[in-house]
């Protein structure tokens, strides 16, 4: 099975089976959302199959909540649980200071509750993931359907007085119609191509009215796990202040994904 990814899923697989290690027995687990999540997600779920460990999990998306129930994982709400231990999560981009980009999937507002939840955020990505200023991916805002053109050009009038390089905001679509979140609102995504004050422009944009959130997330990442196509991985962990390189042994076997629907 692992012998025929692709090397971009390969390095998502081997990013996701490492980032696994972190969990523990008895452990309430938030899952993130994104393509390199639901790597995560079936690795946890091929340990709980095979090793027999306990855990939670609270997902971020229906979607995400749907492939977890298929490969074994028990899902329970937030609010059942009340407070996790771990969250493991893909990125759009990520700094140095391991600030992050998300939202490419849609679900930036229940990410974002469910990392801040967390004792500890995990970040599993590619090498292209990186980058030295955030902005290069459009931000996704998440905001109410109702006056959503008059939101929009409150953030475009706001961006004229940001550190930023581009200044326009666009409705994100499926198909025709608005994308809308599991929560039914709209994401506008902002095409900055660099933010020079993440901070400020996090704060400003959560203060305009009809905005729910914003797809920066800073300071809450505490590790970040690059897979390469190769199974090397480096691990960075901002607050011991480690980097470590490992390679994942990748072992093709017949039950690794048995049963999960694409």
């Amino acid at each position: 099975m692992t012998a025929e990814l692709s090397p971009i899923d390969r390095a998502k697989f081997v990013a996701a089976k490492r980032a696994v290690d972190y969990v523990e027995d008895g452990m309430r687990v938030g899952l993130g959302t994104g393509s390199t999540a639901a790597w995560m997600v079936r690795c946890l779920g091929e340990i709980v199959r095979e090793e027999g460990i306990r855990v939670t999990g609270v997902a971020t998306s229906s979607r995400t909540a749907d492939l977890a129930r298929q490969v074994g994982v028990p899902i329970r709400t937030l609010d059942e649980v009340k407070w996790l231990d771990l969250t493991i999560d893909g990125a759009d981009e990520y700094d140095s200071n391991l600030n992050l980009i998300k939202g490419g999937g849609g679900a930036l507002l229940q990410e974002k509750i469910v990392a801040t939840a967390s004792d500890q955020m995990i970040v599993i990505a590619d090498p292209s993931k990186q980058v030295d200023t955030l902005g290069a991916f459009p931000l996704p805002v998440e905001v109410i359907p109702f006056g959503w053109q008059t939101t929009k050009a409150l953030i475009e009038e706001m961006l004229s007085n940001i550190d930023v390089l581009g200044r326009n905001a666009s409705l994100r679509l499926n198909m025709d119609e608005p994308f809308r979140t599991d929560e039914g609102n709209y994401i506008l995504d902002l095409h900055l191509r660099r933010i020079g004050n993440p901070q400020q422009l996090s704060l400003v944009l959560n203060q305009i009215p009809g905005v729910v959130e914003n797809g920066l997330f800073l300071d809450i990442c505490d590790i970040v796990v690059i897979g390469n196509s190769d199974g090397t991985v480096e691990v960075r962990d901002i607050n011991n202040g480690t980097v470590e390189h490992e390679r994942i042994e990748i072992v093709d076997t017949d039950n690794l994904f048995v049963d999960v629907a694409d």
